[in-house]
């Protein structure tokens, strides 16, 4: 399912210990369209300090209580590295904080974390499914390690998710409207579109961006560029909701544009879709 970040801000983050804060922003890698962290404002318990919550922790959310439950304690979080999250986070600060809870590098493997696709599948000691498993995991495992050393001197760019809204978005004829919002796969935490309001132009419509139909990003000007024309976005069905979304819109939508759907690339085994908490049922269904 997707979820807006716009409503996911102020969600309470929850450790295995009590509450720890927040959620006031995102920093995704603007490489891949991934949230790597969120960001939080612990309050008084920790004189209101920011810090960041790896989506790896996260375990099963409780949606109707607006509550992420994390798998780390409040006093992990209290000795977490003290990283400034109004500036530029680095690769040095990226590794420094997955060193502290344990965690892998998600850089330099073959899935947007690591070696799969699902974040909480990068958790210690997750198991997943197959007789293979032992072996593919092996495998994985030497490939990401030389990838981190062939990228060793990279610097994944993460943005802030709150500072893009209100980019403007430049078709290939001329300027169709702004970001309002972002929406990411509950799962993976995958950004699969940008909600664009184009209200200057079209009076309450609102459409869906793919970030593969993206010819680039101008950040200093504040401008996202699209592979689209106008009149094929103003002839896009309109977007009203994330509780209206599922696979027959998606599919509609891009068939409109005359593209292939992103779940077409994105297959992957059932087990990087089990979270840890989760219990599968004898049927495959979850409980």
């Amino acid at each position: 399912m997707l979820r807006s970040l716009n409503d996911l801000e102020e969600y309470s983050i929850r450790a295995t210990d009590g509450d720890i804060g927040q959620v006031k922003d995102f920093y995704f890698d603007d490489d891949a369209w991934v949230v790597r962290y969120l960001v939080v404002e612990t309050g008084s318990w920790l004189s209101s300090r920011k810090v960041l919550i790896t989506p790896i922790s996260i375990k099963t959310p409780n949606w109707a209580e607006r509550v992420l439950p994390v798998a780390i304690s409040k006093d992990a979080v209290k000795r977490s590295p003290d990283i400034d999250t109004d500036k530029p986070v680095s690769l040095q600060n990226q590794m420094q904080y997955l060193d502290h809870y344990g965690y892998p590098y998600y850089w330099g493997g073959v899935g947007i974390w690591g070696s799969g696709i699902s974040p909480y599948a990068m958790l210690p000691g997750y198991a997943g499914d197959g007789a293979d498993h032992v072996a593919r995991k092996a495998a994985e495992a030497a490939y990401a390690k030389a990838e981190r050393v062939r990228h060793r001197n990279d610097d994944p760019h993460l943005r802030s998710c709150e500072a893009v809204g209100g980019y403007h978005i430049q078709a290939s004829d001329g300027e169709i409207g702004h970001v309002d919002s972002l929406l990411v796969d509950q799962d993976t935490w995958a950004i699969r579109y940008l909600v664009v309001n184009t209200s200057n132009w079209w009076v309450g419509h609102k459409v869906l961006i793919a970030p593969q139909w993206i010819k680039g990003v101008n950040w200093a000007n504040q401008t996202v560029t699209v592979d689209l024309t106008r009149e094929a976005v103003k002839a896009a069905p309109a977007f009203r909701s994330t509780a209206e979304m599922n696979r027959s819109l998606e599919t509609n939508l891009y068939k409109h544009y005359g593209r292939s759907g992103y779940w077409a690339d994105s297959a992957a085994p059932k087990s990087d879709f089990h979270r840890p908490d989760q219990k599968v049922n004898q049927a495959g269904g979850m409980s």
